[in-house]
């Protein structure tokens, strides 16, 4: 494993600042790094030179010295010139936030539509370091034989040929986002309600996903073990029919806007549910802040709108002191806003029972949950909001 030095700088009020570390160092962790040591800075601004100023900088390079580490990474974005700049006075290989989640996405991306989005991604973000990479080499003459004037410096020739497997990734995603398309209105046509799995990563989305569908889909405890979207089919017996269940990659703080974008045909699965189930993990102390983050990506991509239900999951976690007093209540999230929420485990299988009849009372008309004896109103005392089509 790779012995890396860890870095935050914290910007002041604003800014995404984590003292601990931990997410930096899971993340990490997933990529098959060790975090060897951690060392934060607090800046008014970014230092043009180093991000962090010269003296931190050299603060640093005597830590990657003392613990024998082969490189550093920064929990915030750094510009290709102060890389190169760190790289220089430091001696290892720098890297940032966002090149460390591009790395994990690259190992775990599955189906071709995953590498494809993950690729595209990649050599969006390699575009910005290659300006400036080639500065030293001097500009090459035309061929042999000709009197013309200089031919395109080595950056320039990098720059065309990203730019050109940029254009034909877009290309045969865009194929793909046809085909999902077609897919979608076949769904539509069927009738089928369509219900997305959401959350920050390691919320426990896909261990929830295989309890629901008894499905084997990669479950682990780790950031970002689900990339691409998995489908399947899950009968509810209050609402006498079957739902479409996707399980679809986990958000973070900070996601690349990169990203967001090279997976947007994959998150327009959550934007196109009839129903979001934002599970988050009960157990995290960040949990506030995690659900927001959540809520800022759905926005952005268009699924703001879509109803939901919060699952606070890892039930199992929790010391007795912390467990709610119910399974299910309902959370303000905004005036005249309520959400229903449901408390779950995932692993013991505890809550889920009460989560499949919130999900029926969504995705069936109010007749039949009567005849299941499923509750059609909130906790309340409010209707459940109907996105069904049929009136309650």
């Amino acid at each position: 494993m790779t012995r890396t030095v860890l870095v935050g700088v914290d910007f002041g009020p604003g800014s995404s600042f984590d003292a601990s570390l931990d997410e930096l160092a899971l993340l990490a962790e997933s990529a098959g790094d060790v975090a060897v040591a951690r060392i934060t800075a607090k800046r008014k601004a970014p230092d043009p030179t180093f991000f962090v100023g010269s003296g931190k900088a050299d603060e640093i390079k005597l830590l990657v010295q003392a613990h024998g580490a082969h490189g550093v990474i920064f929990d915030q974005a750094i510009s290709p010139a102060q890389q190169r700049n760190l790289e220089r006075h430091i001696g290892v290989p720098v890297a940032d936030r966002t090149a460390l989640i591009l790395e994990i996405f690259a190992a775990r991306a599955q189906s071709h539509e995953g590498k494809l989005q993950v690729e595209l991604a990649r050599l969006q973000y390699m575009a910005t370091r290659v300006v400036g990479r080639w500065s030293h080499l001097e500009r090459q003459r035309g061929g042999a034989g000709q009197r013309g004037g200089p031919g395109e410096a080595q950056g320039e020739l990098d720059r065309r040929m990203i730019g050109e497997r940029i254009k034909s990734v877009k290309d045969r995603l865009e194929k793909v986002k046809r085909q999902r398309g077609t897919q979608r209105k076949a769904r539509e046509r069927s009738g089928t309600y369509r219900v997305s799995l959401v959350g920050y990563t390691n919320a426990g989305k896909s261990t929830l996903f295989n309890a629901l569908v008894k499905a084997r889909s990669y479950a682990a405890d780790q950031l970002f073990a689900t990339l691409d979207t998995t489908t399947r089919s899950l009968y509810l017996g209050e609402a006498g029919r079957s739902v479409s269940l996707s399980d679809t990659v986990g958000f973070i703080r900070d996601l690349p806007h990169k990203l967001v974008e090279a997976f947007r045909a994959t998150l327009q699965e959550a934007a196109d549910a009839d129903l979001l189930l934002h599970v988050i993990d009960a157990s995290s102390p960040a949990l506030m802040e995690q659900r927001e983050e959540v809520e800022r990506v759905l926005e952005e991509i268009g699924a703001a709108d879509v109803p939901q239900v919060l699952v606070y999951n890892k039930l199992d976690r929790l010391e007795d002191s912390q467990r709610p007093r119910v399974l299910r209540d309902d959370l303000e999230l905004a005036p005249n806003l309520r959400v229903p929420r449901v408390f779950v485990s995932a692993i013991t299988g505890e809550g889920l029972d009460v989560l499949r009849q919130v999900i029926a009372t969504f995705a069936a008309p109010p007749d039949t949950l009567k005849n299941h004896g499923v509750a059609t109103t909130l906790p309340d005392g409010s209707p459940v909001p109907d996105v069904s089509g049929h009136s309650n």
